[in-house]
């Protein structure tokens, strides 16, 4: 795994509520969403101000078969710290979608 100074590496397995803690899933099972998106996970961290990078191609390391993408941050704050921002940030962003969605039958 690279090291990088001053930034934290953001996966979107990290907030996801199919995945189990051993799977690489970083927050608890209230706080996690259904399949989020990496575009999500930038749109979350865009609008706490935190300044990141996206790489659509990377692949997360327990899953190397899957281009997840991965989202580079600037880190001001200890790494799970910024994770917990971005999951109710995202949770926020997927209710949002879900409310916005026609209802179907």
């Amino acid at each position: 795994m690279r090291k990088l100074e001053n930034q934290a590496i953001i996966w979107p397995t990290y907030f996801d509520a199919a995945k189990s803690r051993k799977e690489g899933r970083r927050v608890p099972k209230n706080c996690a969403v259904q399949g989020p998106k990496i575009i999500e996970i930038k749109e979350a961290a865009d609008k706490l101000g935190l300044e990141n990078e996206l790489n659509i191609e990377a692949r997360f390391p327990k899953t190397p078969w899957a281009k997840t993408g991965m989202l580079t941050v600037s880190k001001n704050e200890p790494k799970e710290v910024i994770i917990q921002k971005i999951a109710k940030q995202l949770a926020k962003i997927k209710s949002q979608q879900a409310s916005q969605q026609p209802f179907k039958r």
